[in-house]
């Protein structure tokens, strides 16, 4: 199901989103709801451009500029510039204790906390890879994320 998600059509301004199986359709956590909701907003963005230093879904993103957008839509806050900046926000958890909507990080540029994605679920997340990319989901469990991962973040939202 979730490899039908990331090839489904979805509009880079899409309103209405569908929640993938491995979100809890019924929660009165109004924390949990807006963090899946971070989530599911993310998810709307699949298939817009990388852009280095992209910030909205009409010129590209970039890894922290998908997030920080994300994020503005979602809670109305502001984050940091970059994922190094990001990963100073909020709380640190561990991996077994990652939700829908957390931030993961990873070293893809030989420097600790130089990339971030937004946690899905069941092992995936979506983020805006690298030049010539579109934004997608991936699986944490890759040997490539895997070695790479640096750790994750729980926004106060």
């Amino acid at each position: 199901m979730i490899a039908l998600l990331a090839l489904a059509p979805l509009s880079a301004h899409a309103e209405e989103s569908v929640a993938p199986p491995y979100f809890s359709a019924a929660s009165n956590d109004s924390v949990l709801g807006q963090a899946q909701e971070v989530a599911l907003r993310a998810l709307s963005f699949i298939g817009v451009r990388y852009k280095w230093g992209g910030s909205s879904p009409d010129s590209g993103f970039d890894c922290s500029g998908l997030i920080r957008y994300v994020f503005g839509q979602v809670t109305g806050k502001s984050l940091p510039g970059n994922a190094k900046e990001i990963s100073q926000v909020g709380e640190s958890i561990d991996r077994a204790e990652l939700r829908p909507g957390d931030l993961v990080f990873f070293n893809t540029l030989r420097r600790p906390f130089s990339h971030v994605g937004i946690y899905l679920g069941e092992s995936r997340f979506v983020h805006a890879p690298s030049r010539g990319g579109k934004v997608e989901i991936v699986d944490m469990t890759e040997r490539y994320w895997q070695s790479r991962y640096n750790g994750a973040r729980r926004l106060s939202i």
